[in-house]
């Protein structure tokens, strides 16, 4: 037997073993039998490369580490549904279907709503090719390498037919199982991690993980819900036959499902399960009922928002009465300061309650709450503790005040007019430290490539780096002592931040990541300014003097050049070498004045940052999407949707040789 065939052969029997135990929970072999016949595979493969396929099950392990998601457009719009929130709301949903129909029989599938992320799965010659996450229904992220780790998402159709064989798409919701969900937090917990708050977070951080590893180890599970052909054609005439046609070829489609003539056969399958759902090994918030015929969903048509033919019955979040112990503040990893409450422990859908968030101060006043007070709370969507409304005020009840300093650092606590959250300005603030590094290293602005998510929280939870300006002064062996960091590795990162001392001053003013500067509002302040320290030092009203700057964004700027600990770090970069002078002036009235670019693609000799700071130095102006007011959009290879955009709006379109004659001619 040759390798090819042999490697086959493995191929199919495992894939009927994931099919046994993943999707229908009916294992035949033993997990040690399982991983034999895994590693033999394994073995095999690596032996013979020429015989890997990317359908195999080995892939599923999870592949090397990606740099970040690309975003990817749907086929057709993956649309939210209205909610129905109690028997009167759905009877009016019924009725309404009833008359659009004029008086047409009609039968409902009744579905679980399960609580997880929403996916759509593509598949080519029987084969998976691509996932994308719902985002905002239009435009989603590409997570096919983490996809593959999923074990009841098939990567192959088996049971071939006809139908298979054709370019198809599949829809359904990622979920993580409550037993996969306690495993990771207790692991989380014993490497003193935060908790993920419930299954639902837990699946979409899992799925938007750059390390597929990872996701592979968390057991994510996969149900599909709806099936359409390529363009968006339907492939069965009833919705129901759709999901039997997912289920007879591999696919995990939830089981509890249900035909329901009326209204009330409906009603009674929510019901049903409302009592159930505990009992279930996932999360659920509700059912969705959606007209079975494809004719009759087409009549129905849609909403700008949602279809006709379908509707989601939620249910009512349980609620449960306890006393506010304490009022403590948290500090996310924005500086944002969030009051927890601390509760009596209360039992609530299921779960012992003792913290419940009240957001912010707007809040705690809105409830008129005060510390000994009993109040009701809920599991808002069954899973985060919200407090309701106060039931009765306690006899020696004491107001909550918000620190003027930060609780974790000392920092000055600043809250913006027109906003409810107080926030801690300090940049090293150790509560944000890490979300103030993956800023400071991102792409577009200091651009320290391979210091990614995994890195930082190895690099601040050691104590090699506590403050943005540590970065500078690490070593090739601190990095090296990283986990999964080899020499080549190690060299990149400390060579990328060695480069990253030489980025414009804009750059540096984008990184010190002070609210409502980004990169366009960076580049006028550099070149209204000229440098950092002159930045540093400005009054609110010079501040307001520059291009696009008001009150709001001018007192933001002051206040965090106030703070003491942000005036540390600037000390510090600035001995670090990193660049506070602005050289790069805009040529007034220069020849791209009033022109509108958008740069989409990898062009031939140009960086994208280059031709932006050209474009910008002659007069023009770069922004990051299409719209008719775009004059030209630059595309070079591997342009993606900006460029489809960009043909459909009948917009200029031209490649880097026309850049130059452009630039050249001013």
């Amino acid at each position: 037997m040759s390798p090819a065939t042999q490697a086959e052969s493995l191929r199919q029997i495992i894939r009927r073993h994931e099919h046994l135990y993943y999707v229908l929970d009916a294992p035949e072999i033993s997990d040690q039998e399982y991983d034999v016949l895994m590693r033999q595979l394994q073995k095999l493969e690596q032996e013979h490369p020429e015989v890997v396929t990317p359908d195999s099950p080995t892939v599923r392990v999870g592949g090397k580490a990606r740099e970040g998601f690309r975003k990817a457009a749907h086929s057709s719009q993956m649309l939210s549904l209205e909610n129905a929130l109690d028997e009167g709301e759905l009877r009016a949903f019924d009725a309404r279907v009833r008359e659009l129909l004029s008086g047409e029989p009609y039968r409902y599938v009744a579905e679980l709503k399960m609580d997880g992320l929403s996916m759509a799965a593509r598949f080519r010659d029987g084969r998976f090719e691509m996932a994308i996450t719902r985002g905002d229904g239009s435009i989603g992220e590409e997570v096919t390498e983490n996809a593959r780790t999923i074990r009841s998402l098939p990567l192959r159709i088996e049971n071939g037919d006809s139908l298979s064989d054709e370019p198809f798409e599949v829809r359904g919701e990622v979920v993580m199982n409550h037993k996969a969900f306690q495993r990771l937090n207790l692991e989380r917990e014993k490497n003193d991690l935060t908790r993920f708050a419930n299954p639902r977070n837990a699946a979409a951080g899992s799925l938007r993980l750059l390390e597929p590893g990872v996701t592979a180890a968390r057991r994510l599970d996969y149900y599909a819900y709806f099936l359409f052909g390529e363009d968006g054609r339907t492939l069965f005439d009833s919705h129901w036959d759709s999901l039997e046609w997912l289920t007879a070829h591999g696919f995990m489609v939830n089981p509890r499902r249900q035909i329901c003539l009326t209204a009330d056969d409906a009603l009674a399958f929510c019901r049903e399960w409302e009592l159930q759902r505990q009992a279930l090994a996932y999360e659920i918030d509700g059912v969705v009922l959606k007209v079975d015929s494809i004719v009759q969903q087409r009549a129905l048509g849609y909403t700008a928002k949602a279809p006709r033919w379908a509707i989601a019955f939620k249910y009512a979040a349980k609620q449960e009465s306890t006393e506010v112990l304490d009022i403590s503040v948290q500090v996310g990893r924005t500086g944002a300061l969030t009051p927890v409450a601390h509760l009596a422990p209360v039992f609530v859908s299921g779960v012992t309650v003792s913290r419940a968030t009240l957001h912010n101060e707007d809040e705690i006043g809105r409830l008129g709450l005060q510390i000994g007070d009993t109040v009701i709370i809920e599991r808002s969507g069954d899973v985060i503790p919200k407090v309701v409304r106060v039931k009765m005020q306690g006899t020696h009840r004491k107001p909550f005040q918000m620190p003027r300093e930060c609780p974790v650092c000392g920092g000055e606590i600043v809250r913006e007019e027109g906003e409810a959250a107080s926030r801690c300005i300090n940049l090293n603030c150790p509560a944000r430290l890490k979300e103030s590094i993956g800023h400071f290293a991102s792409r577009g602005v200091m651009n320290i490539d391979g210091l990614g998510d995994a890195i930082i929280e190895q690099l601040v939870d050691s104590g090699m780096v506590k403050s943005v300006a540590d970065l500078y002064s690490l070593t090739g062996d601190q990095i090296m002592s990283l986990e999964r960091m080899g020499q080549k590795s190690a060299a990149n990162i400390l060579r990328n931040i060695d480069r990253s001392r030489d980025l414009p001053l804009p750059r540096v003013i984008s990184s010190l990541g002070i609210r409502f500067v980004g990169e366009r509002t960076a580049e006028l302040l550099a070149e209204h300014f000229g440098s950092m320290e002159a930045l540093a030092d400005a009054s609110v009203e010079d501040l307001q003097q520059a291009q696009e700057v008001g009150p709001k964004v001018a007192e933001s700027i002051s206040a965090f050049f106030r703070e003491h600990h942000n005036r540390e770090l600037i000390d510090r970069l600035k001995a670090a070498s990193l660049t506070f002078e602005h050289t790069i002036k805009r040529v007034k009235d220069g020849p791209l004045q009033g022109l509108t670019f958008v740069l989409t693609g990898t062009l031939p000799t140009l960086t994208r940052d280059e031709a932006k700071q050209q474009i910008e130095i002659r007069g023009g102006k770069v922004t990051a999407s299409v719209s008719k007011k775009t004059s030209y959009v630059v595309a070079g290879a591997e342009a993606g949707s900006k460029l489809d955009k960009a043909v459909e709006l009948n917009l200029k379109v031209i490649g880097e040789p026309e850049l130059l004659e452009l630039f050249a001619a001013g």
